[in-house]
């Protein structure tokens, strides 16, 4: 999902054949065939121009668009995407990639917020989700935070995107980061729905503390009509009157 997509989808993928034991416990009740029967997409430039009337045509119900990165990048295809889709009639939400090491949580959730992932009850605007994975760039896989630092940053993050926009962000991560990085930090989970990213036909372990995941990321290697090329595949665990009520925050 990040800016630098090869090098990202190797990390993330070596992360994810970790299961930390802290949340073994925790297996999802769900398949792509079974109770998750809402799909989604999610996508940044790497798509190209996408053709949101065929992409919804074909199914697709929700997408989580890249907004931003840090605390300067906006993607370039997000304003045409994210007005495309909510015109097709597909339910959005922006997305940020996380940069802990370069600037406070609250930075960079100003920067989202000011850039594309602000809310509105309109019955297609999702809140925003915060990407937090594997450092694709240098700074270790942690980006060189302790376990108390990344909390830190995650919960100012939440905080101010909450302060700006009134809505609980989405959290996307892999099980074996967020317990890695976090050290199985459980405090999110009340509030902010879990985006679990887990490239297989079942979820596996939750993030520890999680008691059921909200969007899960099954494949990074999806095909959609009007797409060009791979594209991620999501699904919602509910049904798309639950998603509408997420979406209105009702």
């Amino acid at each position: 999902m990040g800016r630098t997509r090869s090098s990202l989808r190797r990390l993330t993928a070596a992360a994810l054949t970790v299961l930390a034991t802290a949340a073994a416990g925790l297996v999802a009740t769900a398949t792509p065939a079974a109770a998750a029967t809402v799909p989604g997409i999610d996508v940044s430039r790497y798509q190209g121009t996408i053709n949101w009337t065929s992409v919804r045509n074909a199914g697709i119900q929700f997408a989580f668009i890249k907004a931003t990165e840090g605390t300067s990048y906006k993607d370039p295809n997000f304003n045409a995407n994210y007005v495309n889709a909510y015109n097709a009639g597909v339910i959005r939400g922006a997305y940020h990639f996380a940069r802990p090491n370069i600037s406070s949580g609250a930075v960079q959730a100003n920067y989202l917020a000011s850039n594309g992932g602000a809310w509105s009850a309109d019955s297609r605007t999702l809140p925003a989700a915060l990407d937090l994975e594997a450092n694709p760039y240098s700074g270790g896989y942690c980006y060189g935070l302790s376990t108390t630092a990344m909390r830190n940053w995650v919960q100012d993050f939440l905080n101010t995107y909450r302060s700006r926009t009134g809505r609980y962000a989405v959290i996307y991560t892999t099980t074996s980061f967020w317990n890695q990085c976090t050290g199985s930090w459980t405090g999110p989970w009340n509030n902010h729905p879990l985006w679990v990213a887990r490239w297989s036909s079942s979820v596996g372990a939750l993030p520890a503390g999680a008691p059921f995941w909200s969007f899960w990321q099954y494949t990074d290697s999806g095909s959609v009509a009007g797409i060009s090329g791979a594209v991620d595949r999501n699904y919602w665990n509910g049904d798309r009157s639950r998603l509408i009520a997420l979406a209105n925050n009702t």
